[in-house]
């Protein structure tokens, strides 16, 4: 039956697939950078840190660094036409993310553009770079790197939840778009993995997973042709849950459960 299909074509085997992931220099975009080399996939990393994209290449023959800045619009759009000119683009994603925990008490608008920036304006510029090609190919994949934190309002998230609500609300907008013309998409919804981004929280975080754990977790995900690809389950079930509460229960649950 249709309503059964996969969302995506399942993507099994990575063997010569050029796979290009933007925010890889740390955390889950290096840990996906690491598993899909693994796997065969011709993998090119970018993020700001040129020092730790050289490390990456070292370490994994025939990857492929390129630095840059993810609101420079002119370095994507030339990143993209490089590979695309030297191996093609079959799978782009897009992994940068910011986070700093701020509330409405200590209102911080620097802060709160950062993870705009961040977290989702460079995902419309890297739209703007690669979405031409693969419209004309008819073929490839968008993955964008969200988090639990964009289904409903949580304690500390003032900035960081809203862009990455809006990072979903993008994929399926661009899932209702591409679908027809070939091209894949995908958004990840990652609970709590141990990256530097969630070093600072001060708090329990339960169902806590490693990069390579949620990197192994994601290429199940494309395996099984998921549109909404989140994990751990017993965490991100759990979350899911409370996105259809009535806000009368919503608001004293969070809360409770999160002591903030």
């Amino acid at each position: 039956m249709a309503f059964f299909t996969p969302f995506n074509p399942p993507v099994a085997d990575w063997k010569g697939r050029s796979v290009w992931l933007v925010g890889a220099s740390s955390g889950i975009g290096l840990a996906c950078a690491q598993a899909l080399h693994a796997e065969g996939a011709r993998v090119c990393v970018s993020a700001r840190q040129a020092g730790l994209l050289h490390e990456f290449t070292a370490q994994h023959p025939g990857s492929l660094a390129m630095a840059l800045d993810v609101m420079n619009a002119n370095a994507l759009k030339q990143a993209a036409d490089s590979l695309q000119s030297q191996h093609g683009l079959d799978v782009i994603i897009y992994c940068a993310g910011f986070y700093k925990a701020e509330t409405a008490t200590a209102f911080d608008l620097g802060s709160m553009q950062t993870h705009l920036n961040v977290n989702y304006t460079g995902a419309l510029l890297l739209l703007d770079a690669v979405l031409p090609a693969l419209l004309a190919q008819g073929r490839g994949h968008l993955s964008l790197v969200s988090s639990v934190a964009g289904y409903r309002g949580l304690p500390n998230s003032l900035a960081y939840g809203p862009t990455k609500a809006a990072l979903t609300h993008l994929a399926e907008v661009l899932y209702l778009d591409l679908k027809d013309r070939g091209i894949g998409v995908s958004v990840v919804h990652p609970g709590f993995v141990a990256t530097p981004l969630t070093e600072q929280n001060n708090f329990h975080m339960p169902a806590l997973i490693s990069p390579a754990q949620a990197a192994q977790a994601m290429l199940q995900g494309w395996r099984d042709g998921l549109f909404d690809i989140h994990f751990p389950k017993r965490f991100t079930r759990v979350m899911r849950l409370l996105r259809i509460l009535p806000y009368r229960w919503y608001f004293p649950l969070v809360r409770k459960f999160t002591g903030l």
